[in-house]
């Protein structure tokens, strides 16, 4: 009689967690950073046919990395989400802290669940009002959340480029700064130069009347990138 196959739970675990770096270390990395006048989220992302990052509701943008299907999926329910609480509720109850905390219970549950776990780590980001901090969180994909300050990095060589953005980073940057920044980290993270076209670039502006979020277009991030710009 054939003994029945056993895998340890600890083993389990930490070959789903494997699985799910290698798939999330794929993806190319994004950052976001606080500025002067609000946020700034910039990826390079080769595709000019999918977005990383989007906006989910009032003040509040998301981004993801890893396999795009599966974060795209995240994003859409994270709208429906928002939707729904703003409606049934108020729009002052939709915060980056309650949609993190849905997005940790969903991945958290697919991870201890399922056989595979999702490759995908996800961000959101709000924009502080009226004296209001801003809100930068990381989800993992095993619903672990992280709550930073200043800026945040998710995805492809991410630790790398944590440690270039601490060498950079300065409070009360202009946007053209905290653009620089986020590009040079971002190169020097994956050794590699960026083009311009695989710039995805995208702002939480405090000085904006209404949508906060404004997606930069290449003439945008030419201008505020001139050293870059084609002569």
């Amino acid at each position: 009689m054939a003994l029945p196959f056993y895998v340890p739970p600890q083993q389990m675990m930490q070959d789903k967690a494997e699985y799910a770096k290698a798939g999330v270390a794929k993806g190319r990395s994004t950052i976001a950073m606080e500025y002067r006048d609000g946020i700034i989220l910039v990826a390079d992302n080769p595709s000019l046919s999918i977005y990383k990052i989007a906006e989910v509701y009032d003040r509040i943008a998301f981004a993801g990395a890893g396999k795009y299907s599966e974060f795209e999926n995240l994003r859409k329910a994270g709208i429906r989400h928002a939707d729904l609480k703003g409606y049934m509720y108020s729009r002052e109850d939709v915060t980056a802290k309650s949609l993190a905390n849905a997005y940790s219970q969903v991945l958290g549950t697919i991870f201890s669940q399922e056989v595979k776990p999702l490759e995908v780590e996800i961000m959101v980001v709000e924009l502080g009002v009226e004296g209001q901090p801003n809100q930068l969180y990381r989800i993992s994909f095993d619903g672990s959340i992280y709550d930073d300050t200043g800026f945040s990095v998710i995805g492809g060589r991410a630790e790398a480029i944590q440690v270039a953005l601490k060498s950079r980073y300065r409070e009360g940057s202009t946007l053209e700064e905290a653009l620089a920044w986020s590009v040079e980290s971002l190169e020097q993270g994956g050794n590699q130069r960026i083009p311009m076209e695989t710039l995805e670039v995208a702002v939480l502006d405090r000085q904006r009347v209404g949508r906060r979020f404004r997606r930069l277009l290449k003439p945008d991030v030419e201008r505020l990138l001139p050293a870059r710009s084609p002569s």
